[in-house]
Order: C-alpha cells, then sequence, then structure tokens
C-alpha cells in the first residue's frame, strides 16, 4: 500500500463503543496528515472494512462483546496481502491481552488514556511499519525477557485466566479444544513457574504479575 508524504494517513476506527470512536475521531482529526476513513463497530466488520484497500491504519480494540476479538481480527488483517497496519488501543496491558495481539501482527500497542499527542505519534509510527509500544506494556515484555522463569506460555496464560473465571479443568479443556491431560500440564508448568502449588494461590500471583486480569 503506496502513500505520498503529502497524502493524509488514512484510518479505521474499531471499537464497539460510539462514543470511544467519537472521541478517537475528534482527536486524531485535530492533526492535518491524519484522516478518519471508516468506523467498524465489531471485528468481523472491521476485517471486511480493512480489505478495501484505502485504510493505512487500523486502531483496535481487543474486546468486542460476542463474536471474533480484536487480536483475531489483527490477525486476519494482517495475513493479507497489502494490509494496513494495525495499532492496539485498548484499556486492557496483562499479559494475556499484550501477547496474544502482539503475535497475531499489532504494529503498536497503546492504552486509551495515552495523551493525544501520543496517540497521533503512535498512528504516524503504525504507518511508517515501526513499533510503539505503551509504557507499561514495554516494561512487562522487557522483564519477560529479564526473568524467562516466571514467563508463561500463551497457552498457559489462557489456561490460568479461564482458572481464574472459575471454570474447571474439564470446562478448560473443552473450551481450549485440549484434552483435560493437556490442561494439567499446562497448569503444573505454569504452577512451577510461579512457585506456588494451588489454582487459588497461581492465579492471586498472576494477577499481582499482571499476566492475567480478574
Amino acid at each position: 500500500m503506496t502513500r505520498t508524504t503529502a497524502t493524509p494517513i488514512r484510518l479505521l476506527l474499531a471499537d464497539d463503543h460510539p462514543v470511544v470512536r467519537a472521541g478517537l475521531r475528534a482527536v486524531l482529526e485535530t492533526e492535518e496528515d491524519l484522516t478518519v476513513v471508516a468506523e467498524a463497530a465489531t471485528a468481523e466488520e472491521a476485517v471486511t472494512r480493512a480489505d478495501r484497500g484505502d485504510i493505512d491504519v487500523v486502531l483496535m480494540d481487543l474486546q468486542f462483546g460476542r463474536g471474533m476479538t480484536g487480536a483475531e481480527a489483527t490477525a486476519a488483517i494482517t495475513a493479507r496481502s497489502g494490509a494496513p497496519r494495525v495499532l492496539i488501543v485498548t484499556t486492557y496491558d496483562t499479559d494475556a491481552d499484550t501477547l496474544p495481539a502482539i503475535e497475531a501482527g499489532a504494529t503498536g500497542y497503546l492504552l486509551k488514556d495515552a495523551p493525544p499527542e501520543d496517540l497521533a505519534a503512535a498512528v504516524r509510527t503504525a504507518a511508517a511499519g515501526r513499533t510503539t509500544l505503551a509504557p507499561t506494556v514495554a516494561d512487562r515484555l522487557m522483564t519477560r525477557l529479564r526473568e524467562p522463569h516466571t514467563s508463561l506460555t500463551r497457552r498457559e496464560t489462557e489456561v490460568l485466566a479461564l482458572v481464574a473465571e472459575g471454570l474447571s479443568n474439564q470446562q478448560i479443556a473443552e473450551r481450549l479444544h485440549l484434552t483435560e491431560g493437556t490442561v494439567k500440564s499446562h497448569l503444573g508448568r505454569a504452577y512451577t513457574k510461579l512457585g506456588v502449588d494451588s489454582r487459588t494461590a497461581a492465579v492471586a500471583t498472576a494477577t499481582g504479575l499482571g499476566l492475567i486480569r480478574r
């Protein structure tokens, strides 16, 4: 997707809250080099709209209620040839949220409470193909690199997040399409990494470290 320096960066706002979309539009359209081309209220709608070829950056929320998640939509969008960049703009900053989004191909990850100038700068950075991460997200990723023994895999994080919701091993297995034995193995490895020996302690420790959210 080509764009000259004189052409505004074309944006798609993907968020299920109209007030949030209106707020983002109001902030971004004060910048001469940014223009909001379209909005999407569902992740599925965002995937479809992003495929038209007239979007440079998608500002993507992570949670849309029912249906596809923002991370899933990001993966679908970035898998296509000539795809726009995806900048995650959300309220969630735990590993359970950031890792799937980054693995899905998001160029940047920003929190909704970021100052307007940071949002505009992140959009420009994403359009240029460079990465912008919210400070809390960047700090957490650096911690994972420095202390790999406390880092959970994506699947271990998913399993623990479902434990936190009160699901049994059998229910988790059904939700994630795994065997119950595989769920137990993931939990066992998570216990070892977190230095705990129970479901309650694992959830409490993982929440305290920001690995999952309650």
